[in-house]
């Protein structure tokens, strides 16, 4: 909308002026055309290595500024970041990092690869994918297959829920995957699935029935329903060696666990 506009325009004439400013891209529903009249601005405002380390020292690596805007109750949402950022985050960033610049625009930048590097993060090749959804139904076959028995057979409770939510996050990521849909983080993933052309029939109320009372036999139906919908790119046999590789061994391996990916 166009005061929004407006206090994009005042916020990128502030900080082009600041020798340390290299570029400011446009995110969230601005970017993406799906603002409300109240909506604020999401940037991601690119500096020099020197001034995002002090960013870091002063804890201001996400802030907002009031005092730009031109609409009532607006402000522009800032996330620092630097071209080596843009760069690594094109390379090995997370879902949430690579889904934050789907549909960005640069609103102004004094380096050309920035609008290049920018397009390039939420582009994941087809071989990332597929190891992905290998990755994402290996985390569910252990936690509803196992894990979800052992809190059922122990009665312990809250390893009865862990494993319930591991569930059903590891079948929804996996189910995304094979869509090739970026995860931008929890409070999104069921409007995501719900989405889907091709959900399993019943899926959104078995994993709620699964959250909401978790028990094995329902475990066992959930597991049925999402392994009935597709042939996964990993075996049985290699589950448990994926499961330990990619959790256990995290910190053997510096890879971060398929959730925080």
């Amino acid at each position: 909308m166009h005061h929004q506009e407006e206090t994009l325009a005042a916020y990128v004439r502030t900080v082009a002026a600041d020798e340390e400013s290299i570029a400011v891209v446009v995110v969230g529903s601005l970017a993406r055309g799906t603002e409300r009249r109240d909506s604020d601005v999401d940037v991601y405002l690119i500096v020099t290595e020197a001034a995002f380390a002090r960013a870091i020292e002063r804890e201001q690596l996400s802030y907002v500024d009031t005092a730009v805007s031109t609409y009532d109750g607006g402000y522009v949402d800032i996330k620092v970041a630097t071209l080596d950022y843009l760069r690594r985050a094109a390379d090995e960033g997370d879902d949430p990092v690579r889904a934050s610049f789907l549909g960005a625009r640069v609103a102004w930048s004094r380096e050309p690869e920035v609008a290049d590097l920018v397009a390039a993060i939420p582009v994941l090749p087809d071989a990332v994918w597929e190891d992905r959804s290998a990755s994402f139904i290996a985390q569910m076959r252990l936690y509803g297959g196992y894990f979800l028995k052992q809190g059922e057979q122990l009665g312990d409770e809250y390893l009865l829920r862990w494993a319930a939510l591991h569930t059903a996050s590891s079948a929804g990521r996996a189910l995304l995957a094979r869509a090739h849909v970026l995860f931008p983080g929890n409070k999104y993933l069921s409007d995501l699935l719900a989405g889907l052309p091709d959900l399993p029939s019943g899926y959104l109320q078995l994993a709620d029935q699964l959250l909401a009372a978790p028990t094995a036999e329902i475990g066992a139906t959930f597991l049925a329903l999402v392994e009935a919908h597709h042939h996964w790119p990993i075996s049985r046999e290699q589950t448990l060696s994926r499961f330990v590789r990619e959790n256990e061994l995290a910190w053997l391996t510096r890879v971060p666990p398929p959730e925080f990916r």
